[in-house]
């Protein structure tokens, strides 16, 4: 994650679970994750829910034959909460990622896909909600 991700990886963001439905990311209150009201700076939480969903989104193209790539269109978020301790965002998209890029894939058409993030913290109380457009294309073949 330094090499690819080196900003999360300071910030301590943390892939607690990967299966092919949901991915867990985890992200402590730090020194470097800190805003002045003592929580968690509202950019580094939307970098652990964009890589809840990202992760998922990488599973399903690594090694894609034909090859597609992948890229954040929009983003939307609502706090409801004070993130404090230990927040773990949760993308339970799989399925669905799975199916826009096997589109693309087949089609050789981008396609676009909304996905759900939501973080809670410790005491299991939902702290913010993210949603996250990623676009998916085809990449063309190079001679």
């Amino acid at each position: 994650m330094l090499k690819s991700l080196p900003m999360a990886y300071l910030a301590g963001c943390r892939i607690q679970k990967l299966t092919e439905q949901e991915a867990q990311v985890s992200l402590k209150y730090g020194y470097l994750t800190k805003n002045p009201f003592k929580s968690i700076y509202f950019a580094c939480l939307a970098m652990a829910a964009e890589m809840s969903s990202g992760v998922l989104s990488m599973m399903y193209l690594y090694k894609a034959n034909p090859s597609v790539s992948m890229l954040v269109v929009n983003m939307e978020a609502e706090f409801s909460k004070k993130a404090m301790g230990t927040i773990t965002f949760t993308c339970a998209d799989g399925d669905a990622i799975a199916a826009a890029v096997k589109e693309t894939q087949t089609t050789g058409q981008g396609s676009s896909l909304q996905t759900l993030s939501i973080g809670h913290d410790e005491q299991g109380d939902e702290v913010a909600r993210f949603r996250i457009t990623w676009s998916y294309k085809a990449r063309t073949a190079r001679v």
